[in-house]
């Protein structure tokens, strides 16, 4: 009814008492529904059921903002062509006086030498300018013999439409220069001298060197795409270093910008692909995850975790490695976790490990399928959680000693394997290892008494996650780990060196940020600080395996999906439903929440417990990378430490002579004759190591 009506403007103010306002009298208004003609109804109704018409035209707002640009189209193309004519007699006035030629002989300071040369280029233009002004005064004289004043009226049409183009508002139009600079704007075409002049500006090539096109522009979603080599002796780790610096010179936002390195076949150090946004990637309403849809998962399959800036599907791998997730408050890390934890709840037959120590009801939908559940921070469930930790340490050596009993059929590498984690008979399923806010286990102060020697609560509990992030992923075991605060102090360098995937939400500064993601990962280019506090669930995935984006490729950026905790629950009851049907469901799940009993010794045996020290980077990846051939080896080549590291050389080098560490020279076999190179000698790296438990056992000595 209201569509067909208009309010008729018969209004009066009342003489009787009305509101106040301010003390004054406000008038109260009268009006009445009037119907509108037949007539008018009737070409409304036509205009928007017709097929022809634009939708965007339909609009009364459309009509108004059409009439509106008729009326203003004479005087803007008069000012257009108006313009124009400025545009065209700067152009010419600058090619008859040789401008290009006279500035490129400035450049190269023979202005003296070519003065003769540009005195005859000069008057030659002259001549061409009185020659082409000659021969169109006699085309038009002819024209208007033969048709009359229509040839002189075309004539000028066309000029005005010529001029007009030349002189629309347009940045960097030719023959302009702005005074004052205004706004940069880029409409993405990816022309070649666009994208030359972009590196130029970025410094991230010289002013005489140029790109070679690979690939050219294309539409790849909705942003454009090119792959370029750089020149000789440019990496393609410096354009990614500096990517805000290209953005700024392509005028766009930097989280439009995708730069990555091409590895592998076809690809090389200098090899860059660009990928650019038509608006922010990571706006919009939030992903659903696609696992609602499915009834059951597979473990072994890579879990859904989100998508990347060109919307591509981003699965994370969970067998065979370990994840830490890191961020501030409120930035979607719990989501992340529970989107990584919830391919093993939709396997029947996996086993599930919960330790929430926040203490909410994020996680409470878990402890009906967990097989080991803990929620709290208090002592009690600290000690509840390392209880739970030393049993899984203990199935982790069952595992291994069962394996090896098994066929070369059944188990040929001593590694589980999908068959294996499948039968029941052999109890050895996928586990994971889940713990949100793991910072408030691993910082519990409480002293302890392991394997004879004293240790705090915590340093225990991070020295049982470090077995079993080293040793559990090829017995089936998968420890995700969350935290929002991603300090060293928090997480031990001796654990954060063998958790394998890495995600970091937006966190306080790049420090924390490389705690997460990995050492001197912001001079690369990825930096979990410089995310934008409204883009929540976006993350840095630092991936340990292939995903969708490439198995090359370092770091991407990804926006997680969005799982509530009506979609949290309602996954967590169909976990439950599944394992009821296959007879899985076991331990809290089922109400039985004892620890079972295990060798305690053999668990301190294996993880080395008291003589195992917090060590310092870069020495603690060293150890960590040495591993058993510290002790087997005795020269490492400095060079092998920094490739297999990627560290930088000379930051690499100052901080292991800081530690202690000095590098000498030696003699090493290459091929049938020796050659010397620089590194260090396994007996000094030990020797540093011995010197920091040293340090320790004192330091509790006379805490004690």
């Amino acid at each position: 009814m209201f569509a067909r009506t208009v309010l008729a403007a018969r209004c009066g103010a009342r003489e009787e008492q009305g509101p106040f306002m301010n003390g004054d009298l406000v008038p109260v208004y009268d009006g009445e529904l009037v119907e509108q003609p037949k007539l008018v109804r009737r070409l409304e109704s036509r205009w928007q059921r017709s097929r022809v018409i634009p939708p965007a035209m339909k609009s009364r707002q459309a009509l108004k903002d059409a009439l509106a640009w008729l009326v203003r189209m004479p005087a803007r193309f008069l000012g257009a062509v108006c313009r124009g004519a400025v545009v065209v007699v700067r152009a010419w006035r600058r090619w008859v006086r040789v401008h290009d030629y006279r500035e490129a002989a400035e450049q190269s300071e023979k202005l003296a030498d070519k003065f003769v040369e540009i005195r005859e280029l000069t008057l030659f233009r002259w001549k061409v300018t009185g020659a082409v002004a000659l021969a169109a005064s006699a085309a038009l004289t002819a024209a208007y013999v033969l048709y009359g004043g229509r040839a002189l009226s075309l004539a000028v049409g066309v000029a005005a439409v010529a001029l007009a183009v030349a002189g629309r508002r347009k940045d960097g139009s030719p023959g302009r220069k702005a005074v004052l600079a205004g706004p940069r704007t880029l409409t993405w075409t990816m022309d070649p001298q666009v994208l030359v002049d972009a590196f130029r500006d970025a410094k991230l090539i010289g002013k005489d060197e140029t790109l070679r096109l690979v690939e050219r522009a294309a539409r790849i979603g909705d942003g454009w795409s090119v792959t370029v080599d750089l020149p000789a002796t440019r990496k393609a780790a410096d354009v990614i270093k500096n990517r805000d610096a290209l953005a700024s010179a392509l005028a766009v936002d930097e989280v439009q910008l995708i730069v990555e390195r091409v590895r592998g076949r076809g690809g090389h150090a200098g090899r860059v692909f660009l990928w650019v946004a038509d608006e922010d990637p990571y706006a919009g309403p939030p992903l659903r995850t696609p696992l609602l849809d499915v009834e059951q998962w597979d473990a072994w399959r890579p879990v859904p975790f989100g998508r990347d800036a060109r919307n591509r599907r981003i699965d994370l791998p969970l067998v065979w490695t370990s994840l830490l997730v890191g961020a501030i408050p409120r930035q979607g890390k719990t989501f992340a976790t529970r989107l990584a934890a919830s391919g093993v709840v939709l396997d029947p037959y996996a086993r599930l490990y919960v330790f929430d120590g926040k203490g909410g009801k994020d996680w409470e939908a878990a402890e009906r399928i967990a097989y080991r559940f803990v929620c709290g921070d208090e002592l009690e469930h600290v000690r509840t959680v390392c209880g739970y930790l030393v049993e899984m340490v203990a199935e982790v050596q069952s595992r291994y000693a069962r394996m090896s009993t098994l066929d070369d059929e059944v188990c040929p590498e001593s590694k589980i394997t999908p068959t294996i984690s499948r039968d029941l008979g052999l109890g050895m399923p996928i586990t994971a290892v889940i713990i949100d806010e793991v910072q408030v286990f691993l910082e519990n102060p409480t002293r302890e008494q392991v394997g004879g020697k004293k240790t705090t609560l915590g340093a225990y509990i991070a020295d049982l996650l470090t077995y079993l992030v080293r040793k559990g992923p090829a017995a089936g075991v998968v420890v995700i780990l969350a935290t929002q605060r991603p300090d060293s102090n928090t997480i031990p360098s001796r654990l954060r060196a063998v958790l394998g995937s890495r995600f970091a939400l937006r966190v306080m500064d790049w420090r924390d940020s490389n705690i997460v993601l990995g050492e001197q990962m912001n001079t690369r280019g990825y930096d979990a600080s410089t995310l934008l506090p409204s883009h929540k669930g976006v993350g840095i995935l630092r991936p340990d395996g292939e995903t969708d984006a490439g198995a090359d490729l370092l770091a991407m950026t990804v926006r997680t999906y969005y799982m509530p905790n009506v979609d949290w629950r309602e996954i967590c009851a169909r976990g439950r439903a599944l394992r009821e049907a296959a007879g899985t469901l076991a331990g809290h799940a089922v109400g039985d929440v004892a620890v079972s009993a295990v060798d305690s010794a053999a668990v301190v045996k294996a993880l080395g417990a008291g003589s195992r020290v917090e060590l310092p980077e870069p020495l603690a990846s060293v150890i960590s990378y040495l591993g058993d051939e510290l002790d087997e080896r005795e020269f490492v080549p400095t060079a092998e430490l920094v490739d297999a590291l990627d560290v930088e050389p000379t930051a690499f080098g100052r901080e292991m002579g800081e530690l202690g560490c000095r590098p000498l020279r030696q003699y090493v076999p290459d091929g049938d004759s020796t050659r010397r190179v620089r590194g260090y000698l396994t007996a000094d790296l030990r020797a540093a190591v011995g010197r920091m438990e040293a340090d320790e056992i004192g330091s509790v000595g006379h805490e004690r």
